[in-house]
């Protein structure tokens, strides 16, 4: 086999002057498509950059590369409509639409009308789209503006010109022309509105797309024009997915020894009841950390019911997005200004996050301590804090990495300090916020001890908070919604190297992950609908 390359001299499309864009050059463009979906093939990059037009004036398509053969009927059609908008950008609707009438035949552009959106067209092609309605918007204002103040000058004119007109008129004259302005002064507005409706409406220009329907619609009245349904794939959904499968691989992988129907009837079941109480305490406990750094008033079952709806929300994207995102909507809801809203949770996550570290610091020396009569850390304690202060230094050493970190701790600080402010302003408030992070850790340490102890387990509740705050952290960093994988097998090693089997840390771990994530789905979906449809979120 031998693939053979040509060389084509020539330009592509948007380096052609207006002139040299004849209907013959049009018709050459379409007959080439004609071609390619006479075999089925689809281009799927019909942008000007892949018409090549040679010095003879002749039409050929290149970067073939993200074509498609055997190409089902929708993808001919988003050829079908890329190709009309990219000649529609050069010539106009009216030519782009004739010409393919006339190659293509009006059938084949009537089926293309409900592709003519821009989820359908190319990114360039997109991008050019916004570009010009920007400036039509632009245009639309600017007519506006100018209407709005001839209308200005020209009240102010007639104005003068009837107080000039009263100038010599008595006193009793003059209470009754103020009467008369006075009764005239509403009907002045609602014809300056009008006006001004009138200069938008005159103004307002069509986008191509409409433009190119229009046309269509001309040629065939009976088109359909209700658009396809379209969705694009974005990044952030595939690496979820991705992780998502690699996380669930890699449970399956862990419990696949594991006898669930021996374990669920070895569980103890007075545990698991405890087990779902201290799950649902740290909704409670959720909400009262929120409401601590939000001086406004906001309703107390409402909030517990938001976070009951991010439970929801974490199955979807990563655990320390979801929630954040959907508290910050809540609180603008609530009546909280915007600005103010993202700093409350921004102040509720940097104080949970000192909060958090200085609780793993804590127990974590506790945990040194347990086994030795004297008070030293245990070595994880000690590799934590050199970790630390290696990375200290290693920031404050190279100047780019510095900046960044003063840039984004810079930003970080501009809301939530002022926030802050007016939180200390309110001790009680400010007690609640750190009662209800203390609540929510302790809650959570108490569901994963309930959970080992339903398996006959046994471990001190510092070693089992060092493990949950552990696998939390690495919980939230982790890409996967809601640290699927990542947390299990962190907690799954945290409590092994504890002291716990691997026979009991693994069940107790699937129980703790199925009353504190998988369990609050179902209501979390019903808080989530419940708030959305009352439009607090």
């Amino acid at each position: 086999m031998m693939l053979i390359y040509e060389h084509i001299g020539g330009r592509p499309l948007h380096a052609l002057p207006d002139e040299a864009i004849t209907d013959e050059l049009l018709a050459g463009a379409w007959h080439q498509v004609q071609a390619l979906q006479s075999r089925r093939i689809a281009h799927r990059r019909l942008d000007s950059d892949a018409l090549m037009v040679d010095r003879s004036g002749a039409v050929i398509l290149t970067d073939l590369r993200g074509g498609e053969i055997a190409a089902g009927d929708l993808v001919l059609r988003m050829d079908i409509a890329q190709l009309m908008t990219t000649l529609g950008l050069r010539v106009g609707a009216e030519r782009s639409v004739a010409v393919a009438v006339d190659v293509i035949g009006p059938d084949a552009v009537a089926d293309s009308l409900p592709l003519l959106q821009p989820l359908a067209l190319g990114r360039a092609t997109r991008a050019t789209l916004r570009h010009l309605a920007r400036e039509r918007a632009q245009r639309q204002r600017e007519a506006v503006l100018e209407a709005s103040r001839a209308a200005k000058e020209a009240k102010a004119r007639e104005a003068r010109e009837a107080e000039e007109a009263r100038g010599e008129t008595d006193g009793g004259r003059k209470a009754e022309a103020a009467v008369s302005d006075r009764k005239t002064a509403k009907a002045e507005k609602q014809a300056e509105k009008q006006a001004l409706d009138e200069a938008l409406e005159e103004a307002r220009e069509e986008d191509l797309l409409a433009q190119i329907r229009r046309q269509v619609l001309l040629v065939r009245p009976q088109a359909p024009i209700e658009p396809v349904r379209l969705e694009r794939i974005k990044p952030r959904t595939l690496i979820s997915f991705c992780a998502g499968a690699f996380a669930a691989y890699f449970l399956l992988s862990q419990f696949t020894h594991l006898k669930l129907g021996a374990l669920v009837g070895e569980a103890n079941w007075i545990w698991v009841v405890f087990a779902l109480l201290f799950s649902a305490l740290t909704y409670v406990a959720a909400a009262l950390s929120l409401l601590g750094f939000v001086p406004e008033k906001v309703p107390f079952g409402r909030t517990v019911l938001a976070q009951v709806a991010a439970s929801f929300v974490k199955l979807v994207a990563p655990a320390a997005v979801g929630g954040v995102a959907l508290n910050a909507r809540f609180l603008q809801r609530a009546g909280v200004r915007p600005g103010l809203a993202v700093a409350s949770v921004g102040a509720s996550q940097l104080f949970g996050l000192a909060s958090h570290i200085v609780l793993l610091a804590t127990f974590g020396y506790i945990t040194g301590t347990e086994r030795t009569p004297t008070l030293s850390p245990s070595r994880t304690v000690i590799a934590g804090l050199l970790t630390g202060a290696v990375l200290t230094l290693v920031v404050t050493a190279v100047p780019a990495l510095r900046k960044f970190v003063s840039t984004r701790v810079r930003s970080l600080f501009a809301g939530v300090v002022p926030r802050m402010l007016d939180v200390l302003q309110r001790p009680r408030k400010l007690l609640a916020g750190i009662g209800g992070m203390l609540l929510l850790t302790a809650a959570n340490v108490m569901c994963l001890d309930a959970s080992i102890r339903a398996f006959g387990g046994d471990l001190s509740y510092a070693s089992i908070a060092v493990v949950f705050l552990a696998g939390n952290a690495l919980g939230s960093a982790a890409p996967t919604p809601g640290g699927v994988g990542a947390v299990e097998a962190a907690l799954i090693a945290g409590l092994t190297f504890a002291g716990l089997p691997y026979e009991t840390a693994a069940p107790a771990v699937l129980l703790f992950r199925l009353m504190v994530f998988w369990l609050p789905v179902l209501p979390g979906w019903l808080a989530f609908t419940h708030l959305t449809r009352r439009e607090s979120l």
